[in-house]
């Protein structure tokens, strides 16, 4: 293998849009302990939390290597699929990506190491023989939930130095339900391939309407479980965000071509990300010691800014470039 590919490969298979999504999780860990203070413990949890990603990415593009093919023949984010990767190379990042991953846990402590050990050893049973979960229907989004949600959390509260128990916490069950709710839409995307190689997800085996059904009974758990976690005033600002997803569920459930599915999988996607920093700036200027008037007004500025995001978009589907990937 050519060393000097490594790099290049590690930024490919880490897959900005949901490493973006899972250090978001780790923020939210550290600033639901009080004062948010970014410093060398939260960069060495990144750090780890992105190294076990790739890790994970490489040896899941191992397993469906045939599968991206049929679902992902263009796109540059899948190296084996584009030439300009062979298996050997993957095999070599996602051994190295681990190693790196552990040993940027070690500075943090025990519980670091053994958070980012769960996140591997997650990787290792959802796309690895014998297990290989991403092949259950139950299994996966469960399974993707821990390690994108329950590990990057709980590697946020070590990195801010508090109490791991908080990890299991409501607000952590909902993040998961949340998590869980998004997840299951993936297989719309991946519908093809996933047909062709008798992969059994929930979309193939029981429908377009049980998917969107199950994915609306998530949010509107979630949102109970959240509720049941936040100050009033926060849980009344995140209504808008899950109202626009459910909109965005129907308009999927309603949609009859492929592109139509993917632009309101995406959009709902970006609103559930404008919920995501809302509680984390809520959270962050609350932690500061600020009062309820103007933690309610940084919690305000974030979800207008979404909010005029989302009213372009929804306006002009047509003219959406779809850019999900997971």
């Amino acid at each position: 293998m050519n060393v000097g590919k490594l790099p290049r490969l590690y930024v490919v298979m880490l897959r900005y849009r949901v490493a973006a999504m899972v250090v978001l999780f780790l923020l939210l860990g550290a600033a639901g302990e009080g004062e948010l203070r970014l410093g060398w413990r939260h960069l060495l949890a990144a750090l780890a939390l992105a190294s076990s990603y790739v890790s994970a990415t490489a040896l899941n593009d191992l397993a469906d290597e045939e599968i991206d093919k049929v679902n992902h023949p263009r796109d540059a984010g899948r190296p084996l699929v584009e030439g300009w990767a062979v298996r050997q190379d993957l095999r070599i990042l996602c051994r190295l990506a681990a190693v790196l991953a552990l040993c940027l846990a070690i500075p943090l402590g025990r519980a670091a190491l053994a958070l980012v050990g769960v996140a591997l050893l997650m990787s290792e049973a959802y796309s690895a023989r014998p297990l290989r979960l991403s092949y259950r229907v139950a299994g996966a989004p469960l399974l993707l939930g821990v390690a994108y949600v329950v590990v990057p959390y709980g590697l946020g509260i070590v990195a801010a130095e508090g109490d791991l128990g908080h990890v299991a916490s409501r607000l952590t069950v909902g993040l998961l339900v949340l998590f869980a709710a998004r997840i299951v839409l993936k297989d719309f995307r991946d519908r093809a391939g996933d047909a062709q190689f008798g992969k059994p997800t929930l979309l193939l085996r029981f429908g377009k309407t049980a998917t969107c059904a199950l994915s609306l009974a998530g949010l509107v758990a979630a949102d109970a479980v959240l509720a049941a976690s936040l100050d009033p005033a926060l849980t009344v600002l995140l209504q808008p965000f899950v109202l626009a997803i459910g909109w965005m569920l129907w308009r999927l459930w309603q949609a009859d071509e492929a592109k139509a599915e993917q632009v309101a999988i995406g959009v709902g996607a970006r609103m559930g990300n404008g919920l995501l920093l809302t509680l984390l700036a809520w959270l962050v200027v609350e932690g500061a010691g600020a009062s309820v008037r103007d933690t309610l007004l940084a919690g305000t500025a974030v979800a207008s800014a979404f909010f005029l995001s989302f009213a372009s978009l929804a306006a002009r589907p047509d003219e959406i470039l779809v850019g999900y990937k997971g």
